[in-house]
């Protein structure tokens, strides 16, 4: 991906996706077009703190998997290496999770080619159509490319509980009906 795309990225998602999660809106922003998104809750491997981390996933039997598109140098994918146990904000609720890199060819084969369909338009930013690209050139252009698996380890906090966002909406929906009601 261009340094400037990657940019634009980083800034929508800094500034637009993560506090949209946060204040529970995800569900609203999963869409072909756009792409299904979830937001994970990655420990900083330094400096021991929480970072926020949208990407595309896929949910395969009963486990939730993500690529890293800028591979395996990318901070959030060693961040999760060393601090395994993340919670996922996923568009429905979040689960606490245990994760590891998925290795097994034919499953990284076919769960990439969903993740990649599933990010909408994102998904055509590694330089070829994952609808119609054939199995043998997608599994050349993704060798590089980790796949993690997500190991649902029960409930993680979502942006209803204590310390989301979700509250702000409420709040300011429920003064502005009661100030209608008082006009």
């Amino acid at each position: 991906m261009p340094p400037l795309m990657r940019r634009i990225f980083w800034f929508v998602n800094k500034f637009f996706m993560v506090p949209m999660f946060r204040l529970g809106f995800g569900p609203f922003f999963g869409n072909p077009f756009t792409g299904y998104i979830m937001v994970m809750k990655v420990i900083g491997r330094k400096t021991g703190r929480v970072y926020f981390t949208p990407v595309n996933y896929a949910i395969y039997n009963g486990d939730v998997y993500c690529i890293s598109g800028g591979r395996a140098t990318s901070d959030w994918f060693r961040n999760l290496l060393a601090n395994p146990e993340v919670d996922l904000m996923l568009p429905v609720g979040s689960i606490h999770a245990h994760v590891e890199e998925a290795t097994d060819p034919k499953q990284k084969l076919a769960i990439t080619r969903q993740i990649l369909k599933n990010a909408g338009f994102a998904g055509f930013f590694e330089g070829y159509n994952p609808f119609t690209i054939t199995d043998d050139e997608l599994a050349r252009k993704i060798e590089d490319l980790p796949l993690l698996r997500f190991h649902p380890l029960g409930l993680g906090s979502g942006p209803s509980d204590a310390g989301g966002w979700a509250w702000i909406w409420a709040f300011v929906v429920t003064i502005i009906l009661i100030l209608l009601l008082l006009r």
